[in-house]
């Protein structure tokens, strides 16, 4: 071979690995500044709740301070040993806890037993299937249009000021969504999965709850933290509802922090918010595998 020649092949063998390795290097400066723009978006997202975790731990004095301070030193735990210290914490801990247990139960069965209506059974009438389309319209309509029907309903049966008045306006405000979630998982499983358990010898309810209904876990662990913090967290049909100081839930308890005629306590305001915070977290702890799993399944298959 002439060094013509061979510096020729060279040349033409060299060219595609140094193209490569160009590639590898723009791909890797790609990641870092995506990786960079995700630790941003982190600290951004999560600097809101460091803050309030930091001014839970201060004091009114430093909070007002001119010099604000990143760590509070030394830790004040005064704001929380007044909360613990409060009945109407524990009070309106305990509506809240019995209102959002009585939801999430009830609007997760029966928006399941929706879903299962709407994806697996035929309906003999035409139009069956705008039945699911007038959930959704159901659940466009603003909450505030139906501030008064919703409060003369509860009034005409006497349950304002009650866990069972409240429980049913979140109930019916939730099902919509948990409808439309739960039927994209039900899609997302084949019905000749229970077709064949049917063959088997299995009745159709046997094969659903048998076969069905355990590939629903992700979905009903999505639908059920989906319940739970919006039932935990909402404010304005609990302030319309609940009128009396004695019935309040957590969201209106934090109220009392706040008055026109002194200060606001804003330490304690934070405190308070720290720990109605902590179920949600240890919630979020406790069924994080499921509720990412959910989340996926329901956005591909559904």
């Amino acid at each position: 071979m002439s060094s013509e020649t061979y510096a020729s092949t060279a040349v033409t063998t060299a060219a595609p690995a140094q193209a490569k390795v160009r590639k590898r290097s723009r791909g890797a400066q790609q990641q870092w500044i995506w990786n960079g723009v995700a630790v941003l978006a982190t600290l951004v997202m999560i600097f809101p709740i460091y803050w309030m975790m930091n001014a839970a731990f201060s004091t009114n004095k430093e909070l007002f301070s001119r010099t604000p301070r990143l760590f509070p030193a030394p830790l004040s735990v005064e704001s929380f040993a007044g909360i613990l210290a409060d009945r109407a914490f524990w009070s309106a801990l305990t509506m809240s806890a019995g209102v959002t247990l009585i939801v999430v139960f009830v609007a997760v069965i029966f928006g399941f037993l929706a879903a299962v209506a709407v994806s697996r059974f035929r309906f003999r009438f035409r139009g069956g299937g705008l039945i699911i389309l007038l959930v959704l319209i159901v659940q466009m309509i603003p909450a505030e249009a139906l501030f008064i029907s919703q409060f003369r309903m509860l009034d005409g049966w006497g349950l304002l000021n009650t866990v069972a008045g409240l429980s049913i306006l979140y109930v019916g405000m939730i099902v919509p969504f948990t409808v439309w979630l739960l039927r994209g998982f039900i899609h997302g499983i084949p019905a000749e999965l229970e077709e064949a358990a049917m063959i088997d010898g299995c009745s159709r309810t046997a094969a659903f709850f048998h076969v069905t209904l355990p590939l629903l876990g992700p979905g009903i662990v999505t639908a059920s933290v989906f319940s739970f913090l919006h039932a935990w967290n909402e404010y304005t049909l609990a302030l319309i509802v609940m009128t009396r100081p004695g019935n309040a839930t957590l969201p209106l308890w934090l109220q009392s922090f706040s008055s026109e005629l002194s200060a606001t306590d804003w330490a304690g305001i934070m405190a308070g918010a720290t720990l109605i915070s902590v179920p949600v977290v240890i919630l979020f702890l406790i069924v994080q595998g499921r509720l990412a799993g959910g989340m996926m399944a329901g956005a591909v298959k559904g």
